[in-house]
């Protein structure tokens, strides 16, 4: 039996992950994947899971995500990343809201990630993101990473966990968030953004501080400790690269 909620996926070369995501999707009454160009099985893949495939050219994350949702079926959406799926229990949460009516236009759930060949159960966990929303009452960001819901509703939290496998190495680990860091910095900068020195010493000193002391990463031994030790680098090369694409702005030719 299926519920009236779109599963919405954007995926780029996602043969490793789509399938554990998709099935776990199985209960909403669409799945729909965006893709936008994948070159390996990722589209097959999902045809074959049940799922309507749509073609878009890249957006950046918030309006890739938001494209998506105008196009799902339904007013509820359910958006997932292809290497994320739902736990046994959190899918069980989201079907018995639908048993009766849902209560709220917004829910959110706890995200538990893979790293360094185990599960955290410290640091940046439970970080609670809101995936489960009625597309009249909250929409993507036009961010081009780490795209947010906007919405004037309260959340609420579904039970169980929103499963996230971070990647196969550490290198890949740091590649992407390299990625993702180059994409913040222009989207920062052309939002107005400007750096700035107390932020570039500062924010990531206090970065690993919560990660490591005040949410107990320390807990999750090394792989707390070196999650925790990105995070604060990643932190400090976002303004760092900040500086430098001011910098080449303010001075168009070179020495």
């Amino acid at each position: 039996m299926t519920i009236p909620v779109s599963a919405v996926v954007i995926t780029l070369n996602e043969e490793a992950n789509i399938q554990r995501c998709l099935e776990s999707l199985a209960f909403c009454a669409e799945l729909l994947v965006v893709d936008s160009g994948s070159t390996d099985d990722t589209v097959a893949i999902a045809r074959r899971l049940g799922a309507k495939v749509l073609y878009q050219k890249w957006l950046g994350f918030g309006k890739q995500k938001q494209f998506s949702v105008t196009r799902a079926a339904n007013d509820w959406v359910l958006c997932l990343d292809a290497d994320e799926w739902l736990s046994d229990e959190l899918a069980s949460s989201i079907k018995t809201l639908f048993d009766t009516r849902p209560n709220a236009r917004l829910y959110q759930f706890a995200r538990r990630d893979y790293f360094l060949g185990r599960w955290l159960n410290h640091g940046g966990y439970p970080e609670f993101s809101p995936r489960l929303f009625n597309r009249n009452h909250a929409h993507w960001s036009d961010d081009m990473v780490h795209e947010t819901v906007i919405t004037k509703e309260s959340a609420e939290t579904c039970g169980g966990d929103l499963m996230h496998y971070t990647s196969d190495s550490l290198g890949h680990t740091i590649s992407k968030r390299t990625q993702y860091g180059n994409m913040q910095v222009v989207d920062m900068y052309e939002r107005g953004i400007r750096p700035s020195l107390l932020k570039l010493v500062f924010s990531p000193i206090s970065r690993f501080i919560k990660l490591y002391v005040l949410r107990q990463g320390f807990r999750d031994g090394v792989a707390g400790f070196v999650l925790a030790s990105i995070s604060s680098f990643f932190c400090f090369y976002k303004y760092a690269m900040l500086f430098e694409l001011d910098y080449k702005s303010r001075n168009k030719t070179s020495p």
